[in-house]
């Protein structure tokens, strides 16, 4: 009978430890990307017994010792994704890790709220790890942005035109060439940048020629000047019209732009897509259909594109890729150690192949969270059955408890 108390008292001991499991998954109901562990019970036989005389009449009984609590089983099932506000809020809808750095230790993850750290490096906010990208061989490359914080200005070198110029002295107008009138057409508020990066609010004002003499039969020459904002003159030109379209060779016109600092910088104007139609010239279609050129940028933010790769995004439109963000697989994630804040270490396992999204390891995510995968349903259900194996094995303990206690009574009477 007091094997039974030591058996009651093992079932206490083994339900109370699945009672902290499930208190452990409840707790965490609201932590990103927790993984709830289910508990396990294994039952316990110690020694045997022999009976019987001779080898046919032999037999063997094993006397069941209790139960012990065996190790918690992780469960990876896939939490929901959820929108957050940050831009590098991270999070997997498949089986994969994210692959994070810590003094040079790698350590998985399945979701993460990183930011930029005062050194330049992309951390997890409650961890503290690197957050990684794959290098060309494959290896984890830890991420530093600190020479990334701006981006260079880039000069305008092309101004492309398209549209219609209409003039009253064009083919099958039935005016003059050259018209006795001139005839003038300007397209404004063209943004282009000098080799300094700074910006400039240009006009392209284009005059019908009356002055020089006509070049043949349904020809034209048309005068191309760019004006600043104060009208003064960065650049002209003279570009030629036969019939309907602009003369090959004749077609655009070059400008040096000079920076208040002395930087030089060619720019083309290239009128060879234009349609040159009859008609009163203010009517004329003419606009700027592609420019390059962008002034000077500061980073606007960091985020992960569709492909899985981080970006850094700056005020002036540019945006430089700094690699794939790296990401893991594991054939049997049981096996990894959780070590707190959503993290897990596999250094007892073989080293993993690093892949990026959608490579086998899921599709990575910004902009959002992976909730906790708590199902207070299942674990309310759980927490009966442990509930009800405690006052079992507390039952137990008092039966044999009045047992001993009713020999205790025999003793005394029979004295």
């Amino acid at each position: 009978m007091l094997d039974s108390i030591y058996i009651g008292m093992s079932g206490l001991t083994a339900h109370s430890k699945g009672l902290q499991t499930i208190s452990n998954n409840v707790a965490n109901l609201n932590t990103p990307g927790f993984k709830t562990t289910t508990p396990r019970f294994s039952d316990l036989y110690y020694g045997q017994q022999f009976f019987g005389q001779g080898p046919d009449s032999a037999r063997v009984a094993t006397a069941g010792s209790g139960v012990e609590y065996d190790y918690a089983a992780l469960n990876f099932k896939q939490g929901e994704i959820r929108r957050s506000d940050g831009q590098l809020d991270l999070a997997i809808e498949g089986p994969g890790f994210l692959a994070l750095l810590e003094d040079g230790k790698v350590r998985y993850a399945r979701t993460g709220q990183f930011v930029i750290d005062d050194d330049g490096k992309v951390r997890e906010k409650g961890s503290k790890l690197q957050l990684t990208t794959l290098g060309a061989d494959g290896t984890l490359q830890p991420i530093t942005i600190d020479k990334l914080r701006s981006s260079a200005p880039k000069p305008t070198s092309s101004v492309k035109i398209d549209g219609s110029l209409l003039s009253m002295g064009s083919t099958g107008s039935g005016g003059t060439n050259p018209p006795t009138t001139a005839e003038t057409f300007s397209i404004p508020n063209v943004e282009l940048y000098d080799g300094s990066g700074a910006k400039i609010v240009a006009t392209i004002k284009l005059t019908r020629d009356t002055v020089s003499p006509p070049i043949g039969t349904n020809s034209a020459r048309w005068q191309v000047v760019l004006l600043d904002k104060d009208a003064k003159t960065l650049g002209q030109g003279e570009i030629r019209m036969i019939g309907r379209t602009p003369e090959p060779g004749a077609d655009r016109i070059t400008v040096t732009l000079t920076s208040a600092n002395g930087v030089a910088s060619r720019l083309d104007l290239d009128f060879s897509s234009i349609q040159y139609l009859s008609g009163n010239t203010n009517n004329s279609g003419l606009k700027v259909s592609k420019i390059d050129g962008y002034g000077a940028g500061t980073m606007s933010g960091l985020r992960v594109d569709d492909k899985g790769a981080l970006v850094v995004d700056y005020s002036n439109g540019q945006k430089e890729e700094l690699g794939t963000v790296a990401m893991a697989d594991f054939a049997d994630p049981q096996r990894l150690v959780q070590l707190g804040d959503g993290v897990f270490d596999a250094s007892q396992l073989p080293p993993p192949i690093f892949v990026g999204s959608k490579q086998g390891a899921g599709t990575l995510s910004s902009g959002v969270i992976e909730a906790s995968n708590v199902d207070l349903s299942t674990e309310f259900g759980r927490l009966i059955l442990i509930q009800r194996g405690f006052q079992a094995s507390s039952q137990v303990i008092s039966t044999a408890n009045e047992m001993i206690m009713q020999l205790f009574q025999m003793k005394s009477g029979q004295g």
